[in-house]
């Protein structure tokens, strides 16, 4: 897929724990996330481009209302026009009233299954509850009725 995307720290992490992080550039061409991702993510993956905002006075604001990662991944999303990776919840609401398309951290999963680079989303939703990732139940059904599982 040739896709380009942003990506907020919340996902890295996520798929990083559960030894699953080679998914995002499997799904998406082009990885791209602010220098704030990288520093809260930790770890330095060659498909991953830190890209600079052109202007930060869009992720300044947005600094008073969601976390430093999220405001700058929402604020590159919108400065290269592509979709965001995102799962916390206020985060999501900010990046739809700027008109970005989301995806969180489950719905990777999911298109992982889609895409067939999984057999089977279950047991990684298992792992990433294990390793502390929540997710409602509603979420947890929702994604098993998509990979038809």
């Amino acid at each position: 897929m040739s896709e380009r995307i942003v990506s907020d720290s919340t996902c890295l992490i996520a798929l990083e724990r559960i030894g699953n992080v080679e998914f995002l550039p499997a799904l998406f061409g082009s990885i791209i996330i602010p220098p704030v991702v990288q520093w809260e993510f930790g770890i330095t993956m060659p498909w991953l481009t830190v890209t600079q905002l052109s202007d930060p006075s869009l992720a300044a604001t947005l600094k008073m209302i969601v976390d430093d990662g999220e405001a700058e991944a929402i604020a590159l999303a919108r400065e290269h026009n592509c979709r965001i990776i995102t799962d916390d919840r206020r985060a999501r609401s900010v990046a739809r009233q700027y008109g970005l398309d989301i995806v969180g951290t489950v719905g990777v999963l999911v298109l992982a299954k889609q895409k067939g680079i999984v057999s089977s989303i279950r047991p990684l939703l298992t792992n990433l509850e294990i390793n502390g990732f929540y997710f409602s139940t509603a979420l947890k059904e929702e994604a098993l009725g998509l990979a038809r599982e």
